[in-house]
């Protein structure tokens, strides 16, 4: 899992350990998600420990080496089968995803460790976020986690928050968190959830 989870209560340090503290509330055995960003596939693995033997998971990443460790990850857990990995953009989700998911967790910016030019877009990740949440489940999420303080983060952090206000609140509930003791700059949670 988690670092932040080796201790209790778990540590709270950056939105990331907070999203990883929410989906285990929110996803549950048997549900369908997604990783938008699969990066280096510690979301992805948490994610399909907690679907079960009968979820999915369904990663997409435009890396090559992003897909690799991701795959090299979860087949060590002992859960690839519920995986299934797409060396392609979250911008394709709508195309090749059909069923209704229960979560999309999206983790924005550039692949830790790895070559920092290549990044998420504006333009692909609203065009993603919107096709996620046509194939939300009733009472299904999208978890995003916003990395403002990179070139290029601040335009995508605008286009991202953008698109959440102007979702109809009689049927998205939609939440904002990042700890207050930070420079603006520091990374922080979007959570949309369609009303059931």
């Amino acid at each position: 899992m988690n670092d932040s989870f080796d201790c209790y209560p778990p540590f709270l340090r950056g939105p990331v350990p907070l999203s990883h503290l929410l989906l285990q509330s929110l996803v549950h055995d048997g549900d369908q998600v997604v990783d938008a960003t699969c990066g280096n596939g510690h979301d992805t693995l948490l994610l399909a420990r907690l679907v079960g033997t009968t979820g999915t998971v369904v990663g997409f990443d435009i890396q090559p080496e992003a897909i690799g460790e991701t795959g090299r990850r979860v087949a060590e857990a002992g859960v690839a089968e519920r995986v299934t990995l797409l060396n392609v953009s979250h911008g394709e989700m709508a195309e090749r995803v059909s069923v209704p998911l229960n979560l999309v967790l999206f983790n924005l910016g550039y692949l830790p460790g790895g070559d920092r030019t290549v990044i998420t877009h504006a333009d692909s990740t609203v065009s993603a976020l919107s096709q996620a949440l046509s194939l939300l489940a009733r009472g299904g999420s999208v978890m995003v986690t916003i990395y403002p303080g990179h070139p290029g983060g601040d335009d995508e952090r605008t286009a991202v928050e953008r698109w959440v206000v102007g979702l109809d609140p009689r049927r998205y509930h939609c939440w904002r968190m990042g700890q207050v003791n930070v420079p603006v700059t520091a990374p922080y949670l979007m959570l949309v959830q369609r009303g059931c």
